[in-house]
């Protein structure tokens, strides 16, 4: 669905426009998010807003240590339960598909892929496009950056 065509989206007893801009970080900064460990992820996230009732319109990796997403959600979900369910499930997840992040993330007691913060602004219909692009573009910056 093009959202610039048409914003809104109609549920059974309302009409919204919800974007979210959400960022989230690997614990430490790790930078583990590259190859497959990327792509997993990418499959895990989708499927975890198909189940959830949400959309991911767009979601890129950041220096192989954090993800942007560009979330729309209906209102009766709230930011806090899109990123405590897209970061809990995801880890999970690919603690068990890539046993080899144990190594960097285990922990006598506790085991944590991501820093347990996140970033997150509502995005209106004229800075939806914007966002999108940035978001889209964070790979092609890193190539630019020098190492």
């Amino acid at each position: 669905m093009n959202k610039s065509v048409n914003p809104l989206t109609h549920g059974r007893t309302s009409v919204y426009n919800l974007n979210y801009h959400i960022i989230w970080g690997t614990k430490y900064r790790n930078k583990v998010l590259k190859g497959n460990i990327e792509t997993a992820l990418k499959e895990i996230l989708m499927r975890i807003a198909q189940d959830y009732d949400f959309q991911i319109d767009h979601m890129e990796i950041g220096q192989d240590d954090h993800i942007h997403l560009l979330v729309t959600a209906p209102p009766k979900i709230s930011v806090t339960n899109i990123v405590r369910v897209l970061k809990g499930i995801s880890a999970r997840q690919l603690f068990l598909r890539f046993p080899e992040l144990k190594s960097r993330y285990w922990k006598v007691k506790n085991r944590h892929l991501w820093s347990p913060g996140y970033f997150a602004e509502s995005i209106g219909t004229t800075n939806q496009d914007a966002v999108a692009k940035y978001i889209d573009d964070q790979r092609e910056k890193e190539k630019q950056l020098p190492e």
